[in-house]
């Protein structure tokens, strides 16, 4: 994979993380201050868009959604499903 590729899924990854956990934050904020909130579907769409750790680091640090089921567990298992296609791909493609 050329150097340039590997920096554009680095740079990827760190603003959708970075993304993800700051909407987190700012819908627990929107939350405690009873206004207007980010639709739910919208975390599973960055998470599933390579978000997932930004997701669960801004649920643990903000203590948000950790009481939907949907949350703690379907977030984390989007993120095993992409590890394992991840290393699918690497073992597939590269061994």
């Amino acid at each position: 994979m050329p150097v340039s590729v590997r920096y554009i899924i680095l740079f990827w990854l760190l603003a959708v993380n970075f993304a993800s956990f700051v909407i987190m934050g700012t819908d627990k904020h929107r939350a405690i201050k009873k206004r207007w909130r980010v639709q739910e579907r919208t975390f599973f769409v960055l998470s599933v868009l390579g978000g997932s750790p930004g997701c669960i680091a801004g649920m643990l640090i903000f203590r948000h959604k950790t009481r939907h089921a949907k949350f703690v567990w379907g977030i984390p298992a989007i993120m095993v499903l992409q590890i394992v296609v991840c290393l699918s791909v690497y073992i597939i493609c590269f061994r």
